[in-house]
Order: structure tokens, then C-alpha cells, then sequence
């Protein structure tokens, strides 16, 4: 009686753990809900007023052109490794008056964070069901608060540097960053660039899952947009 009570005790905690393996394995690596839809931009409060006032000309981040990437160091199976994930479903606005840079004003930027993917759907997994728990905080946004060191005028061609200063929101934090871009007045019709700034996940409380084979995953955390913009419909 007592080794067949030992060997059905035996049984239950076994299931037990299968039942909680199944269970934590779902809840990091299971499904996720997708994008609600195509992301749009947000449209600035005052562009239409600023626009018609003055002729500066309000710009829409193309989608079809753009890219947003995070990009952090891991060790995977014993291999150092450098982690990239993108997604083009990044939308935004930005009102521009080519005879005077230092009225340039930049809308909110959303980036769909249920679409953003790396070489291994494992992780994107684990990205969106446990660190940024897309399933209820679908986007990521940077509200600018500050335009540094633009100045001047811009025709075609011309190149400038300078700092967007902003509330970056991922899941439920906001921190202050600040962006370095680089941009370009390709056309009268047409922007391009980059910003890039460089995040520390605890400031986020982003927090790794126990994953089998992955360790050492970096605390800092580099954010880049490489943005082309196009007249506003």
C-alpha cells in the first residue's frame, strides 16, 4: 500500500510539473494578438492652422520607406549574440517650413509594438507576451517635447544634425530620451533620416524571461528610426 501510495504521489507531481511547463511555456512562447490594423499617424493639433498660415509644409513618415529597429547583445546557446528587430508599422508628422528650421514641430511617433520581429519567432514570442505585453499595450510612442540646434533655412539636398528631445512610453513607463537625427531635404516633397538614441530596460522595467539557453541579454538597449516623409494626404 505504501509503494503504491509513494508511486500515485509520484504521478500527481509529475503531472503537476508537465502542467505548470505547459502553463509557463503558453504564457511566455504561446500566441499573441496581432496588429488591431494599419498603423496611422496621429495628426498634430495645429498643423492644419500652421500650414495654412504660412505655408509650411506637414509631412506624413511613409511607411512603405521607414523602418523602426531595437537592437541589444545576448548570449544564446553559449554564442554571443546580437539581437535586431524592426517593423515598418511606424506613423508620425512633421510640419516644416523650409525658410525657418527653428519653428520645425514633430508629432507623435506610434510604432505598432505587436509587429515587431527578430530571426527567431521563440523570441518574438517571449518579446511580446512577456516583456512588452503587446496583447495590452499594442503601441510604443515618443511624444517631442523640444527641437535642439535646428536652425536656419533648407533647400534640396542640404543635410542637417540635430536633437529631438521627448516622452518615450513603452507599456505603461514614460521616460524623457533624446534622439539624435540626421535628416535630409531631398525634395520639396520628400525627407529622409535617421534618429537614434540608446534606452536601459530597467528604466522600462522591461524584464527577461527564464529562457532556457538565453542569458546575459544586455541592459542597454539602442532605438533607431530610418525615416523617409512624404506631403500629408
Amino acid at each position: 500500500m505504501k509503494r503504491q501510495t509513494l508511486i500515485a504521489g509520484a504521478v500527481v507531481v509529475a503531472l503537476l510539473v508537465v502542467i505548470a511547463g505547459a502553463a509557463a511555456y503558453y504564457y511566455v512562447l504561446g500566441p499573441s494578438l496581432a496588429a488591431s490594423g494599419p498603423i496611422t499617424a496621429i495628426p498634430m493639433a495645429d498643423a492644419t492652422a500652421v500650414v495654412a498660415s504660412d505655408g509650411t509644409l506637414l509631412f506624413d513618415i511613409d511607411q512603405d520607406q521607414s523602418e523602426v529597429t531595437f537592437t541589444l547583445s545576448e548570449v544564446l546557446s553559449g554564442n554571443p549574440t546580437t539581437v535586431v528587430g524592426s517593423s515598418n508599422q511606424v506613423a508620425g508628422q512633421i510640419a516644416v517650413n523650409p525658410s525657418d528650421l527653428s519653428s520645425v514641430q514633430v508629432g507623435v511617433i506610434q510604432v505598432n509594438a505587436r509587429t515587431l520581429a527578430t530571426d527567431k519567432s521563440q523570441r518574438n514570442s517571449a518579446i511580446r507576451n512577456r516583456i512588452l505585453n503587446t496583447d495590452t499595450y499594442e503601441y510604443i510612442t515618443f511624444t517631442p517635447t523640444e527641437v535642439r540646434g535646428l536652425t536656419g533655412s533648407a533647400a534640396s539636398g542640404d543635410t542637417f544634425t540635430f536633437q529631438l528631445v521627448g516622452d518615450l512610453t513603452i507599456r505603461d513607463v514614460t521616460q524623457q530620451v533624446v534622439f539624435d537625427v540626421t535628416a535630409t531635404a531631398d525634395s520639396a516633397t520628400q525627407l529622409s533620416g535617421s534618429a537614434t538614441t540608446t534606452v536601459q530596460r530597467g528604466d522600462f522595467n522591461l524584464i527577461i524571461p527564464n529562457v532556457p539557453q538565453v542569458a546575459d541579454v544586455s541592459e542597454a538597449v539602442q532605438l533607431q528610426i530610418n525615416f523617409v516623409a512624404t506631403p500629408a494626404s
